[in-house]
């Protein structure tokens, strides 16, 4: 497939050729049919076969699967096309949003008033054209005259939002005619077509001309329309820009347009909803830098701010999102028409991350200059930072919040987490009296040595679960090796990243694979997707299926054992500082059990499992 679109030339198991995403001289771009991959090493492009036409054909990703399927003479399955009993499928549905989207069209042609509203508004001819828009005329029945004329289109166009059925007591009157039970949705307003990412009108947004309620009228939920997975000219970026950086998240319909027309062709609209999780994954399938722009009003703020707790679940390392305000009562729109594109991308170098804007607002609310404030502003912090995914961002956000209040990272985390006055991992408590000293001195000791080994087993390859997780990627069948026995060592452990490496295994397992491209596309939207596509980008030699497959059982054996270590360690250093009586009978006998594994291993209590 990649090969009908680039010149590749052989390089050994793999090609070669000048990457078709940036401009360069010398070949960075490979392609492994093996991996069913490709890898730029010059702009980090990679990805499956899917991807690639995505980005380099500007696909939709079902349009990459049909390209795919066409090729191979296989079905798609559509959505919705084969439910019992539907009145209208889907393919219908999406050519009577056309035809209604030319009819709209056509008639701003026809409308002077209209016209003269956009032309106010700063819009050319060219920007109408591009996305569509058009008008729906002051008349309660145009769209039903025109696409109505039986019951079974009445029920097409109902079945879209475009038309309002009346209610019950007042259809009931003597002598209505059929079509006199409905009226147009849309009456009197420019119409914002809505597009997926196929292109295709899935929905409209009706803005008034003059004044009236509401200011914007958008289609209903319905069956081709979702308003928390859309975001308005999402389909324009994508055909505008081969590399997208960054996305611009505006407010209105408007707002977009206006910023395509002055040369800022990456920005989008949230439809009249906050930005939802679904929204999230398509941004961030799409680039790794989000901007959210608000208006500079009291409303704005607010928005704003459920913007960012929203965001919080998505904040993670990798991916930035920053916040635009604007200068009091602009708005995106009315901002670039006065000052234009170079001024308004400048606004965007000086965003504040959202760690910043979330100290910042929360700094606003409190009196920082004294213990009663920080405390305030630390407990207003703590059920934001916890929506945070764990990792590396969640730490540098704990630490920043800590910075405020005048506090270690580390410390506040434990008055947090309700564990101040409790060891921490791989340390004991100092045992009262005389025995204190020496408890801290042994606990000091076994932290070292835990210490010590970690660094070790980052050493070379990485870590055992990076080694593991990568042989899976490479050899994904080789999960269905691993038996029971070897799969519950896992449950214990609490390396970094061994969540991933769980659930990886779990789902090859129970649903196999058999190229990296699969693993891939199948945990594309998943959490550590990005960590699974960069480990394939690594050049490593790691033999063949079988030999992977032992390293694999080599790598959990030493995994559970490093486990039951460290659960050893953390008990006999209690019973260090208190005796027996120091732990509870149920890890009396845990203690008894852990012994056993470790003489039947033999794993030396005074060095690491991996040794």
């Amino acid at each position: 497939m990649i090969g009908s679109r680039v010149q590749l030339k052989k390089a050994g198991r793999e090609y070669k050729a000048c990457c078709p995403f940036h401009n360069e001289k010398t070949a960075s771009f490979w392609v492994s049919p093996e991996k069913q991959f490709y890898h730029c090493f010059g702009c980090g492009a990679h990805g499956t076969v899917l991807r690639f036409l995505m980005e380099h054909d500007r696909m939709a990703f079902p349009e990459a699967v049909e390209e795919l399927a066409g090729r191979l003479g296989l079905e798609v399955p559509q959505e919705g096309g084969g439910t019992p009993g539907a009145t209208h499928d889907s393919e219908k549905l999406h050519e009577l949003m056309a035809r209604v989207a030319r009819f709209y069209a056509e008639a701003l042609s026809r409308d002077v008033r209209a016209r003269e509203y956009l032309t106010r508004r700063g819009l050319t001819s060219d920007t109408l054209a591009q996305f569509g828009i058009g008008y729906a005329p002051d008349s309660w029945n145009a769209v039903l005259k025109c696409f109505g004329t039986d019951e079974a289109q009445r029920r097409a166009l109902a079945d879209v939002g475009l038309i309002i059925e009346r209610d019950a007591g007042r259809t009931s009157s003597g002598g209505m005619r059929d079509g006199d039970r409905y009226y147009d949705r849309f009456r009197d307003r420019i119409m914002f077509p809505i597009r997926d990412v196929r292109g295709r009108v899935i929905a409209f947004g009706g803005r008034v001309i003059d004044r009236g309620e509401p200011k914007y009228l958008n289609s209903p939920e319905m069956v081709l329309f979702h308003k928390g997975r859309e975001l308005y000219a999402l389909y324009e970026t994508r055909r505008s820009r081969t590399n997208l950086e960054r996305l611009l998240v505006v407010e209105g319909y408007m707002d977009a347009v206006r910023l395509h027309q002055a040369g800022i062709p990456y920005a989008v609209a949230t439809l009249g909803t906050a930005t939802t999780p679904e929204h999230f994954r398509r941004i961030f399938r799409l680039v790794r830098e989000v901007v959210f722009a608000f208006d500079g009003d009291r409303a704005g703020r607010a928005a704003a701010w459920r913007a960012l707790q929203h965001a919080l679940p998505e904040a993670r390392e990798g991916r930035e999102i920053r916040f635009l305000f604007l200068p009091e009562g602009q708005d995106p729109d009315t901002l670039v028409g006065e000052e234009g594109r170079e001024a308004f991308e400048r606004r965007l170098e000086s965003t504040l991350p959202l760690s910043e804007y979330l100290v910042r607002e929360l700094s606003e609310q409190t009196e920082l200059s004294h213990a009663d404030g920080r405390a305030r502003f630390a407990e207003s912090a703590r059920p934001l930072v916890a929506k945070v995914p764990q990792g590396v961002y969640r730490e540098l956000l704990t630490a920043r919040v800590a910075e405020v209040v005048g506090l270690a990272g580390e410390r506040l985390q434990e008055i947090w987490a309700g564990t101040s006055s409790m060891p921490a991992r791989g340390t004991t408590a100092p045992a009262a009296g005389a025995g204190s000293t020496a408890g801290s001195a042994d606990a000091s000791t076994s932290q070292a040595r835990a210490e010590k080994g970690r660094a070790r087993l980052s050493a070379g390859r990485g870590s055992l679960v990076r080694q593991a997780i990568a042989r899976l990627v490479r050899f994904p069948s080789i999960a269905g090796s691993i038996n029971g026995a070897e799969r519950a060592g896992l449950n214990t452990c609490a390396e970094p990243g061994i969540d991933l490496l769980r659930e990886l295994l779990d789902d090859l397992r129970e649903r196999p694979l058999s190229v990296p491209a699969q693993v891939l596309e199948r945990w594309a939207d998943r959490s550590g997707g990005e960590h699974l596509g960069r480990l394939l980008e690594r050049e490593e030699v790691l033999g063949d299926a079988q030999a992977a497959a032992l390293e694999l059982k080599a790598a959990l054996g030493k995994l559970a054992d490093q486990a039951v270590e460290r659960r050893l360690e953390a008990l006999e250093a209690r019973i260090r500082a208190a005796g027996l009586t120091g732990l509870t009978a149920e890890e009396r006998q845990e203690f008894q059990v852990l012994i056993g594994k470790r003489a039947s291993r033999k794993i030396s209590p005074d060095r690491p499992a991996n040794r």
